[in-house]
């Protein structure tokens, strides 16, 4: 039985975090911790845990999870987790961090969230956990970094045909869609019901601080660099992202060779499903899910690649619980069907 502490349990990826862990038969969870009054069971704060879980979260002790656990999840804020994760990482303690703190090199990582990273250390050991790219390294790490939710749909857009079409001046565009649970639980005047509902826009287009997760993975892939054009919108709905990928390229295979290409690069993987030549997934074939669906046409010279995903699932809790079990030796798809 894994022993598993779950940092941040307050927030939407904490949650759902304990939805997909409750799941888990190979799963004990011991702490709960978060930014608490007061001392709360759990099932008071969620009372739809009633039964299913009677623990207390607490503000946190790491010494006390520590003691407590094998595995802990950090689903904090951005900038938060670097000052968390050393001092369980030190405690011998599996760590898998669901920020964006460990996922880019300090350089980039500074310049996009406007903060000093405070341990190179182990930023320079964490592994980038997507499974359908880095599985052999998650086996056997200690530490890994969960990717964002844009990220985790895009590069899974692009992993199977990058490399046959990326070159000098190439232009990727990526337009992508998101529920309102994208941004955190927090309480602002952007995304109260009054401003989502019945309305639709764009944010942050070309400065979102994804987009750099997207071009550094997928240069590592390529070997050279790529640039992503990126335009994310906020959809009136609560979970789920759609993402529509653009290349234009003279050199273009076939649609149905493209097909292929998805077909032998997806063929194993448990949580990737291709859509037939032409056909597109949408939001609602995946939410509630850890799959990513993906769907391609090529027509006029232009290749059109759809990918949807949950972003609190595959986008986050559910792909750290994939890793945890890549991470445990236990098939990856424990507590996620």
């Amino acid at each position: 039985m894994i022993k598993v502490g779950v940092v941040g349990a307050t927030g939407y990826t904490g949650e759902e975090l304990l939805e997909v862990l409750l799941r888990n038969p190979e799963v004990k969870i011991t702490c709960l911790s978060a930014l608490v009054e007061r001392e709360t069971m759990i099932s008071d704060l969620y009372p739809k845990f009633g039964k299913k879980i009677s623990l207390l979260c607490k503000n946190l002790d790491v010494e006390e999870v520590s003691a407590g656990s094998d595995v802990v999840f950090l689903a904090l804020p951005h900038t938060v987790s670097m000052a968390v994760a050393p001092q369980f990482l030190k405690n011998g303690k599996k760590v898998i961090d669901l920020s964006a703190d460990y996922r880019l090199p300090a350089e980039i990582y500074e310049e996009w969230y406007k903060t000093k990273h405070t341990d190179p250390e182990n930023l320079h050991d964490a592994v980038y956990g997507l499974p359908e790219l880095n599985r052999d390294k998650i086996k056997g790490a200690h530490f890994v970094a969960n990717p964002g939710c844009y990220p985790t749909g895009v590069i899974l857009g692009l992993l199977p045909v990058v490399k046959a079409v990326v070159d000098a001046g190439l232009t990727i565009i990526v337009d992508s869609k998101t529920g309102a649970t994208g941004a955190g639980r927090k309480g602002t005047i952007p995304l109260s019901f009054g401003e989502i509902d019945e309305n639709f826009y764009c944010y942050k287009a070309n400065e979102h601080q994804h987009m750099p997760e997207m071009e550094y993975i997928l240069s590592g892939v390529v070997g050279a660099e790529v640039q992503v054009n990126f335009a994310p919108h906020l959809l009136p709905i609560r979970r789920g992202i759609l993402s529509t990928i653009y290349i234009q390229h003279k050199g273009l295979p076939g649609e149905n060779e493209i097909h292929k290409m998805y077909e032998d690069h997806f063929r194993e993987e448990p949580f990737v499903r291709l859509r037939p030549p032409g056909e597109m997934p949408q939001i609602q074939d995946v939410a509630g899910t850890n799959f990513c669906d993906i769907g391609i046409k090529v027509a006029r010279g232009m290749l059109i690649i759809v990918t949807v995903i949950d972003n609190l699932l595959k986008g986050a809790s559910g792909q750290a619980l994939q890793n945890m079990n890549i991470m445990s030796g236990l098939d990856e798809r424990t507590g996620l069907l």
